[in-house]
Order: C-alpha cells, then structure tokens, then sequence
C-alpha cells in the first residue's frame, strides 16, 4: 500500500498524469483526513482511466471540508461522520443540495507505543477519564487512571477540533461530540499523531485504521472493553463485520453537490468511486460495504433522493446493517 503521506496532499491528487491536457477538467474534493486514503486511491485509479480529468484531494478536516462544500467551494466533501445540523443549515443558505454517500467502514483505533508492555486492553470507562475536559490538567499520570498502572506521565495525541473522527470519538467515549480535555497533541494531519505515538513510550493516540495499518511496525492497537462484563475487542475487518467492536467502529462518507453531478467529469468521478471503491476502500484497510450499498447510492443520484439519513446527528454504534437499512429507506 502507498504511503498515506498528506503533506503533498495537493501535489499527489491533482498531479496531471502523463498525456493529460492542461485543459483538463478538475474535480475538487476536499474533507477528512481519514476517509481522504479511499478518494485518494479512487482518484489516482481514475485518473488513469481517464486522461482528461484530474482530482484534487485536500485535507481540512470533516468540519473544513464541508465548511468549503457548503461555501459551493468543492464538488464532493470527504466525511468521517454524517453532516451535522449547523452544516445542514449552512449548505440550506447557500442553496447547496447534496446526497449522501457511504463509502466504506472505519475501526476508530487507539494506539500506543509497541515498546509498551504493560497497557494490554483499556475500557472506555478509562479512556473517558483520560479524555474527559475534567482531566485538564489534573490527570497527567498513568496511575491517576488506573492504580494498577505505572507512575508515568501520559503522553496524549488525537485529533483537531475540526476533524470528524475529534467529533465521533468525544461522541463514543465521553459522551458528548466535541467535548475534551484540550492539553493533547492535535493535528488533522494523521501522520504528525503516527510518529508522536511511534516517538515515545508513554504516548496514546487515536485515527483511522488505515492509518494504524501502514504503521503496524510502529504502533500497537489496544483492545477496548465496551462495558464491564464484556471482552476486550480489538480493530479488524473481522470485529467491524460482526459488529463486535464498539463503540469506534462508524460508517465513512462522501457528500457530493447535486448541483456538481451536471458537470460530466463528476458524475463520471462519482460514478468510478461507486463502482471500484470497495476494492481500493479494501486495499488501503478499510471495511468495503456490501455491492447492494454502493448500488443504493447510484439508484439514490438516479432518483434525485438527495439529503442525510442522519437528521443532522453524530450517532455512535451503528452497525453495516442498521446503515444499510437507514440508507435504502430514504
């Protein structure tokens, strides 16, 4: 798999392949950083297949990238959460129409350095209590979580306030979306959190599996006890499928402006995502959704049936068949 390397985001995506016309047609996408390895992968094979078009893919984060959709900016906004209600409300203003589409399903994983031999799993009763806007500040150690861990300072890393997985994991693990202690190393750029984690024995982070699965000589997954009683569940295909692994697994997003799809090289680029995405989504670690979904999205543009299943609502735990039957019912 191709490095997932952002800070040539631009310079990747919308690279002009050999033989394409400087007059060529260009789609902009812009959004999460997680769902940007699926468009990215997309883009590159769709290029090649059409010479004509290029793509450019930024990373501004879910928030920045429908702050952009919604300003009729871009043509398609990556997500790594459904469109909240503000956002809905802005893209109403501005007169943008969009529909709504799962591309793939995402593991959420928390990390820690491998070097760490002691942190086996962790519950997300813990995790809150690291996490929690209560512990600026005041919990700095390992042992102030849990009196079985060691007397270490805590090294945290997660996402920025303007990306989708900041909102879904304060959402899943402390409850509220957007609420969190705010001493943590943040960026939107997956990899800066990579080598934080990667650079130091006490470190946690959390981001998108994809970006955990290319860095698996670096990093360590950590296993998470949903309740007491239940079993520490670790990220995979296999725990995403079964539904196993709660509350971090969620559904991926592109959002594409209706108005976009009478542009020929969109309802084109749409069209290829639709039909080669569950391999590339597959290809870069992601969980593809099944033929039926990616079908549903196509018949959905067909049918003008634009909006969100999700009534402007960041909801945690679904699973690929309850999303699955909340799409096919809009």
């Amino acid at each position: 798999m191709k490095s997932l390397d952002i800070k040539a985001l631009v310079a990747t995506t919308a690279l002009a392949l050999s033989g394409a016309s400087v007059f060529a047609q260009v789609v902009k996408v812009d959004g999460s950083s997680t769902v940007y390895p699926v468009t990215e992968a997309v883009a590159e094979e769709f290029q090649k297949a059409n010479k004509g078009n290029k793509v450019t893919v930024g990373v501004s984060g879910t928030g920045g990238g429908f702050k952009k959709f919604c300003r009729n900016e871009t043509d398609v906004s990556n997500a790594s959460r459904p469109i909240t209600k503000s956002e809905m409300d802005a893209c109403r203003a501005a007169g943008v129409e969009y529909y709504e589409l799962p591309v793939a399903f995402d593991a959420l994983t928390v990390v820690i350095n491998p070097k760490n031999a002691w942190l086996k799993q962790a519950t997300v009763a813990e995790l809150k209590k690291m996490w929690e806007p209560a512990a600026q500040g005041k919990v700095m150690r390992w042992n102030q979580i849990n009196p079985t861990w060691p007397d270490q300072p805590i090294k945290l890393f997660g996402a920025g306030s303007d990306s989708g997985t900041f909102d879904y994991f304060t959402e899943a693990i402390v409850g509220k979306s957007k609420s969190s202690r705010g001493d943590f190393t943040a960026s939107e750029d997956d990899n800066v959190l990579v080598q934080g984690v990667a650079g130091d024995v006490n470190a946690i982070g959390y981001f998108g599996y994809a970006y955990y699965a290319e860095n698996t000589n670096k990093l360590k997954a950590l296993p998470i006890v949903e309740k007491d009683g239940k079993p520490a569940v670790g990220p995979s295909e296999k725990t995403v499928l079964d539904g196993t692994y709660q509350p971090l697994a969620r559904p991926i997003f592109i959002y594409v402006n209706a108005k976009s799809l009478a542009k020929p090289e969109v309802k084109k680029f749409v069209e290829f995502f639709m039909k080669e995405g569950a391999q590339l989504a597959k290809e870069v670690k992601y969980v593809p959704l099944p033929a039926d979904a990616y079908k549903t999205a196509l018949e959905h543009i067909a049918k003008g049936k634009k909006g969100t299943v999700f009534g402007g609502k960041n909801e945690v735990g679904i699973t690929i068949s309850e999303l699955l039957k909340r799409e096919a019912s809009l």
